[in-house]
């Protein structure tokens, strides 16, 4: 049996899809956020291309910048096995679980529903009984069109928030991977300044021996012996000190890779320290990578789209509900065609007075949005002073290495210098004892500041969300430079 359908509800569903398409949230634009004319620690001639959202470019394996195959095979393992990475997958494949969610909104919900029954009832006095049952299945569908554009707002924000926590795994594999960077080099300069000490303990014992020497001979006071012993145990302490940073930086590599620190080690290798050059230009889209200023921005979208959530609560909303069903007491007549029960039907919801409630919301959320605003610009700032903040140290960094390195060959001269002059007796010991100590600080503050420059240049990679290796930058080779 064919059934027309009453004329009030087609004009409900010709009224739900003329109106499908109507929208109440305001139309999002990307916020602007304050942009120098140009990187004060970079001179102007190395150019200068405007900021354009990136955060979708490659970032690469920034991290084979520094050449030390050591380092690439432990990043490999961080990618896969840290947990914090891990954790942050986990979270991005739940906000993508979410739009699917808030997506699956937009279309009708159908529900399938069965049961049987029977009942009767006992005669007494050995009367018959009578027993009776009964089957029943049915078939409903609710929708909701979406007039307001609630729902697309919903997914919108949803989507935003997704993109949002994809940036927070991007930023996590960045800030572990930089951490393990950091960790690596620091515990190689360890084990420089541990060569360096062992070497110069052992300049101590002969001298110590010397002092010893010259003190049996009568030629030497005693206080030259106590300083030589005062010296070399003091040296040793460092070094007992030093083996204990290494060992936790050790661990924290262990960490970091996924392994327990009690079966993990670093072999003791030579260590070069590398430090990347700067591209002939840092374009400032280059920035737009950081997984920070894509997180903010993505914030300031969803934000954008619970307003609209909130101005949707103004309007009516319509609900679609029809059914279609049959019951009988025979089981077999269950699926026949004739005799079914069918409805379909329109309600309407519409609040009529609410004290202003949904205004309150509305600008909690128009607030909730200014707020994102404000920390996406204040995210852009301050990720240009990161910027600025490791180019001054790159800077700075090389001028004192180059300084600490002329230091460092004039004390050990001096040094040999004195050392020489107190065998002769022309000095004290004590001035051997300031020489010697000079000398190793020297030493050590050249290495000191070598894996500085390292760190300095791990940081600007972080700052700017990447590396800059040269195949990334090709696309902005034609771009104005100004």
């Amino acid at each position: 049996m064919f059934h027309h359908t009453p004329r009030p509800v087609l004009l409900s569903l010709l009224l739900a899809a003329a109106l499908s398409g109507c929208a109440v949230g305001p139309t999002y634009q990307r916020p602007d956020a304050p942009t120098p004319a140009a990187w004060k620690e970079l001179p102007a001639a190395t150019g200068w291309v405007p900021a354009t959202p990136a955060d979708a470019m490659a970032r690469g394996e920034w991290w084979k910048l520094f050449g030390d195959p050591v380092l690439d095979g432990l990043a490999a393992q961080v990618q896969v096995n840290n947990q914090n990475i891990a954790a942050a997958v986990a979270a991005y494949t739940q906000a993508q679980a979410a739009v699917r969610e808030q997506r699956a909104a937009l279309f009708p919900t159908v529900g399938l529903s069965a049961g049987a029954s029977r009942s009767g009832d006992r005669a007494r006095n050995g009367g018959v009984s009578t027993a009776g049952g009964s089957n029943s299945v049915s078939l409903g569908a609710t929708w909701e069109p979406d007039l307001w554009g609630r729902l697309r707002e919903s997914v919108g924000s949803a989507q935003a928030q997704a993109q949002a926590s994809e940036a927070d795994l991007a930023a996590a594999r960045l800030s572990m991977l930089g951490e393990l960077a950091i960790n690596y080099f620091s515990l190689r300069e360890a084990d420089a300044e541990l060569a360096a000490l062992s070497s110069t303990i052992e300049g101590y014992e002969r001298s110590l021996t010397i002092a010893g020497n010259r003190y049996e001979a009568g030629i030497a006071a005693q206080s030259d012996v106590l300083q030589a012993q005062t010296l070399l145990a003091n040296t040793r302490q460092q070094r007992a000190a030093l083996v204990r940073t290494r060992a936790t930086l050790e661990h924290a590599i262990a960490v970091l890779t996924g392994v327990p620190p009690g079966g993990f080690g670093m072999p003791v290798t030579n260590w070069t320290p590398v430090v990347p050059d700067l591209p002939p230009g840092l374009p400032s889209e280059l920035l737009q990578r950081r997984p920070d200023i894509a997180s903010a921005e993505r914030a300031v979208s969803a934000a954008n789209s619970q307003i609209g959530i909130a101005r949707s609560a103004y309007y009516p909303s319509f609900s679609f509900d029809a059914s279609l069903g049959r019951t009988t007491s025979r089981f077999a007549d269950l699926f026949s065609a004739s005799d079914a029960l069918w409805s379909i039907g329109l309600s309407m919801a519409q609040v009529v007075f609410d004290a202003g409630a949904i205004g309150a919301r509305v600008d909690q959320a128009k607030a909730s949005h200014e707020r994102a605003v404000a920390s996406y610009r204040q995210t852009v700032l301050s990720a240009f002073q990161t910027v600025e903040d490791q180019l001054s140290a790159r800077t700075s960094l090389a001028e004192q290495v180059a300084q600490s390195r002329i230091a460092s060959s004039a004390a050990d001269r001096t040094e040999q210098q004195i050392i020489n002059r107190y065998r002769a007796g022309q000095v004290g010991y004590t001035d051997v004892v300031v020489a010697q100590a000079s000398a190793l600080n020297a030493r050590r503050s050249v290495l000191q500041l070598q894996v500085a420059q390292q760190i300095a240049a791990i940081g600007l990679i972080q700052a700017i969300g990447g590396g800059w290796q040269a195949q990334w930058l090709a696309p902005q080779a034609d771009a104005v430079v100004r």
